[in-house]
This record gives structure tokens, C-alpha cells and sequence, in this order.
């Protein structure tokens, strides 16, 4: 396995400081992929500008959850789903949902159902999606906005999910209660 360095405040580049302290602001803590990241203050900044995009897109709590875990566990990301199930519980996601991601089980709703559907496809196909595929998402509800925003959340799983990959990440301290390695 490869491993990157975790930078803190005091060794990260000059440009990364003031990221890595907003960090630390935010969550009271530097999660270590922000520590890795912080190697290009570049990608650090442009995962936590997406981070903050994609939380305030179109999108209500579960939905949020259901793209970010649907793709996380997508991709077996071993940082980022326990993570976001701590998220998802700060932000009052019922564990239920949460629960039938990690362990790739139908959702609740025909709505979320349609969203992940969706999120897997896009992701599966590198983007390719049939009309049939975009007419099943608009019938559940959805639009062009939701669309494109899964699409934005992507671009941010992307970045955290190649990276603790490549970087080993270690799950940080309050998620680690909540590990998970992908059913076989």
C-alpha cells in the first residue's frame, strides 16, 4: 500500500496554512485527507471550495448523503464511507438510510432510489446516460439542476476518493467507530 504524508498546520506549504486552519475551524480538527491534500494547496482548496458548492447545491440532507455514500462505496473509498456516515448522522440522516448504502440495499424512497440509480449510472459509464435512463430520474422528480449537481458532487468524490487511495488515509478518530470495507 502507498502512503501520503499528513501535513499539519506547521509542516504544510505556505498556501496550504491558512486552508488547513479553516479546517480546524470547521470541524475542530484536520481530517487527515485535508492533511494529505494540503500537499497541493490547489487541491486542497478546490476539494473544499466543491465540498461547500455541493453541500449548499440543490439537494436536502439524504440526498446529499445518498450521492456522496453511493459513490464512496462505488469506489470502496475505506476513508470517506465511514466519514460520511458520521456526516449523515450530524446531520440528522436516519441511520436507516445510511445503513442501506454502506451495505448497497434498496432506499427508502422510489425518489432516492431514482437518485442513486442515477449517481451509479453516471458514474458506471463515465457519464454516459441514456434518455430512458434521464427520463426514469425526471419522472422521480428531478431536473437538469439535480443532474448537473450530481455531477458536482462527483467532482468532489473523485478528488477525496482517488486521493485516500493512493494516500492510505487514516480514518480519523471520530469516525472510526463507524469503519466499513465493501461486502463481497
Amino acid at each position: 500500500m502507498t502512503s501520503l504524508k499528513i501535513h499539519t498546520i506547521e509542516s504544510a506549504p505556505e498556501a496550504s496554512k491558512l486552508l488547513l486552519e479553516g479546517s480546524q475551524k470547521a470541524f475542530g480538527m484536520i481530517p487527515n485527507l485535508h492533511g494529505i491534500l494540503a500537499a497541493s494547496p490547489q487541491a486542497l482548496e478546490g476539494y473544499q471550495k466543491l465540498h461547500e458548492l455541493f453541500s449548499n447545491s440543490s439537494f436536502n440532507a439524504e440526498e446529499l448523503t445518498v450521492v456522496w455514500q453511493g459513490i464512496n462505496v462505488e469506489h470502496e473509498c475505506h476513508y470517506c464511507v465511514p466519514a460520511h456516515t458520521g456526516i449523515a448522522h450530524s446531520m440528522k440522516v436516519d441511520a436507516a438510510l445510511t445503513d442501506a448504502l454502506r451495505n448497497e440495499q434498496p432506499m427508502p424512497t422510489p425518489k432516492l432510489q431514482a437518485l442513486l440509480d442515477t449517481t451509479l449510472i453516471i458514474v458506471r459509464n463515465r457519464g454516459h446516460i441514456t434518455q430512458e435512463q434521464l427520463d426514469t430520474f425526471y419522472a422521480a422528480g428531478y431536473g437538469e439542476q439535480q443532474l448537473l449537481d450530481i455531477i458536482l458532487g462527483l467532482s468532489q468524490k473523485v478528488i477525496s476518493n482517488y486521493t485516500n487511495h493512493i494516500g492510505n488515509t487514516p480514518i480519523d478518530k471520530p469516525f472510526e467507530e463507524f469503519v466499513w470495507t465493501k461486502a463481497k
